[in-house]
């Protein structure tokens, strides 16, 4: 299959509903992923916190790969378009910077604050889809009108529940703050990018993800080791956390799901529409601050009626941009950007077109290999040694809520998944 072969329009409707049901699985455990980093109020520092999330985020990009496709899968995947390695990197060097600020934007405006500030990543997902990927090319003027109101209905649902938040920032740099939030906005906007030339270009989302991980790791060591002064001392104030550790390498962990979710999202309905599905992260960010950690405790009237009516704007946005999937001739500009890409990096238009369509690119299921096996038991080796270690942080947590919460995310994760298997056997 060339990448300009169209697909029968059933076939594009499966593949649009299993990327919008990803966008908002992955709002879900975003946003979850987000609740460790209240440890900052605990004094530790926003870079180690950060540093510990990649590490779980290392763990998990590796060790989920090799369970769900099989290491050789993802080899076959690189040699196939190689020229992704150099964005894959980018990509997640960019993410370690961003993911580093939204620690320092959390310690100095609030998790409730923050989320709408960042999020802002989705008005320049809509932008670089349009410029460099032909997304909305050719659209009725319904998807047009359903993509940018629902964004703009999103951001000012976001900057609502920020104004009811406001009276619990803490103390502090509210400035500071908000250009680190926004700074981390721009940072995770743009590394939307190299996602979608991946998946233009052929590339498993599975795939992708263990080389990003790279990037990720290498600059966030960087980071750590420069912020603390050296190698000893960063160390040193890793151990003296090593109590709270496990919890961080969780909500690296819950991120990589997430953010899986995040790129078959970007995949099937493009970044221009997965990114602002994605961040309905921010009202699941919502719930677990205001039910599990209490952040709006004690405030008026007001500020209650503002969440509802925040939130409400950000359903309805939500709710706007999923009824806007891509339709046919839409979707043809999309291949012609898939053809484009093809013909830039000299991969094989067959291994493009089959990946567009989310169909079986030339990787062959095979039985997992000793190494894929050898993986997924040091990954649970590392969790379970810091797990024996680890003690409940003395924060004050509504544990009905935690439940109630997680039981919600792993029905979104089980349904979803199926979605996509059956569509696209995770393609």
């Amino acid at each position: 299959m060339t990448p300009d072969a169209a697909l029968d329009a059933s076939r594009l409707r499966r593949l649009q509903l299993a990327g919008v049901l990803s966008g908002l699985t992955a709002g879900a455990w975003l946003g979850a992923a987000e609740a460790p980093t209240k440890m900052v109020s605990l004094g530790i520092s926003p870079v180690v916190i950060s540093l510990a999330m990649v590490l779980g985020v290392f763990i998990a990009r590796w060790s989920l790969p090799a369970l769900l496709r099989g290491t050789s899968a993802v080899a076959w995947d690189i040699r196939q378009a190689p020229h992704l390695v150099v964005w894959a990197v980018l990509a997640g060097c960019l993410w370690a910077v961003a993911n580093t600020l939204t620690i320092f934007a959390i310690r100095d405006v609030g998790l409730s604050i923050a989320f709408p500030l960042w999020n802002s990543n989705s008005l320049l997902g809509i932008v670089w889809g349009f410029v460099f990927f032909n997304e909305l090319r050719q659209a009725a003027w319904s998807r047009w009108l359903g993509v940018l109101g629902g964004a703009a209905l999103m951001f000012g649902g976001g900057a609502l529940l920020a104004v009811a938040s406001s009276a619990q920032a803490p103390a502090g740099h509210p400035l500071r703050g908000v250009v680190a939030a926004l700074t981390a906005g721009a940072l995770w906007g743009t590394m939307y990018i190299p996602y979608r030339k991946a998946y233009l270009t052929g590339m498993n989302p599975l795939s992708f993800v263990t080389l990003f991980t790279v990037g990720e790791l290498g600059m966030m060591a960087a980071l750590a080791i420069g912020d603390r002064g050296g190698v000893a001392a960063l160390a040193a104030e890793l151990l003296r956390a090593r109590a709270v550790l496990f919890w961080l390498l969780l909500g690296g962990f819950l991120w990589v799901v997430g953010d899986l979710f995040q790129q078959y999202a970007a995949k099937y309905v493009g970044i221009s529409r997965g990114i602002p599905l994605s961040n309905t992260n921010q009202l699941w960010g919502l719930l677990w601050g205001i039910f599990v950690f209490g952040e709006l405790r004690g405030a008026a009237g007001g500020s209650y009626a503002q969440v509802i009516g925040g939130s409400l704007l950000m359903a309805l946005g939500a709710g706007a941009i999923a009824l806007a999937s891509a339709a046919g001739p839409e979707h043809r500009r999309w291949q012609d950007a898939a053809t484009r890409e093809a013909s830039r990096y000299g991969v094989d238009p067959a291994y493009v077109g089959s990946a567009l369509a989310g169909r079986d690119t030339g990787a062959r299921a095979r039985s997992r290999t000793r190494l894929d096996w050898l993986i997924a038991l040091a990954a649970t080796a590392v969790f379970g040694g810091f797990a024996a270690v680890a003690h409940v942080p003395e924060m004050a947590l509504a544990w009905r809520w935690v439940a109630g919460l997680v039981c919600a995310m792993l029905v979104l994760l089980v349904g979803t998944g199926l979605v996509l298997w059956r569509a696209t056997r995770f393609n």
